[in-house]
C-alpha cells in the first residue's frame, strides 16, 4: 500500500487530456457526425418512401395498361361480331329472296316469248310470284300492315300522301292505297303509303 505523501495519479498509462479548445472542436465534430448521420437517415427515409411511391405509380400504370388493352380488346372483338351478325342476317335473308328472283328472271322471259293468247298465263304467273315474294317475307318475320279502303288511319302505321272529300267513308278513314306498308314484329320497315278521307 502507498504512504500517504505518495501522489497517486490515475491514467498515468492512458492518452493524455486534450486541451479544451480541443475538446470544443471534437464535440463540434461528433455533433456534426451526428447531424450527417440523421440527415442520411432521412435522406434514406425518403429515398425509401419516393421507391415506395415509385413502385405504387409503376403498379398503377401497369393496371391501367391491361385494363386498357383489355377494353381496346373487347371493343375490337365486339365490333368483330356486330359485323358478323350483320353479314350474316344479310345473308340470310338474300338467300330466301334468291328462288324469288329466279322465278321473275323466269316470268320475264316467258312474258317476252309471249303473245296476245299467253297473256294470261303471264299474268299468273306474275300473282305467283308475287305470292311467293309476300311467303318469303312472313317467313323473315315481315309482316305487311293492314291498309285496305275503309280501314282507321294510324299515323304510326300509314302515311297520309293525299285527303279526299268521300260520302261514303267516315272520318279518317283510308280511301286508297298507292304503296303497302310492311313492319318487323313493332318495327315498321314502311308506312303504308294511303289517301285518307274526310
Amino acid at each position: 500500500m502507498a504512504s500517504s505523501d505518495e501522489e497517486i495519479v490515475f491514467g498515468a498509462d492512458e492518452e493524455p487530456v486534450k486541451d479544451e479548445a480541443n475538446a470544443a472542436e471534437a464535440e463540434d465534430a461528433a455533433a456534426s457526425d451526428k447531424a450527417s448521420a440523421e440527415g442520411a437517415d432521412a435522406e434514406d427515409e425518403e429515398d425509401e418512401d419516393t421507391a415506395e411511391g415509385s413502385d405504387a405509380s409503376s403498379e398503377l400504370e401497369a393496371r391501367y395498361m391491361s385494363l386498357y388493352a383489355e377494353y381496346d380488346n373487347y371493343r375490337r372483338r365486339t365490333q368483330k361480331e356486330k359485323d358478323n351478325l350483320y353479314a350474316d342476317a344479310i345473308a340470310d335473308v338474300t338467300k330466301e329472296f334468291l328462288t324469288l328472283i329466279d322465278n321473275l328472271d323466269r316470268a320475264t322471259e316467258g312474258a317476252k316469248k309471249s303473245d296476245e293468247n299467253s297473256l294470261d298465263k303471264v299474268i299468273q304467273g306474275m300473282e305467283l310470284v308475287g305470292r311467293q315474294a309476300q311467303d318469303t317475307l312472313k317467313k323473315i318475320g315481315v309482316e305487311e300492315i293492314p291498309a285496305e279502303r275503309g280501314t282507321k288511319f294510324d299515323p304510326n302505321l300509314h302515311d297520309a300522301m293525299m285527303h279526299v272529300d268521300d260520302d261514303t267513308l267516315g272520318e279518317q278513314e283510308i280511301a286508297m292505297v298507292f304503296a303497302k306498308g310492311y313492319k318487323y314484329k313493332d318495327r315498321v320497315i314502311r308506312h303504308a303509303q294511303v289517301q285518307v278521307a274526310n
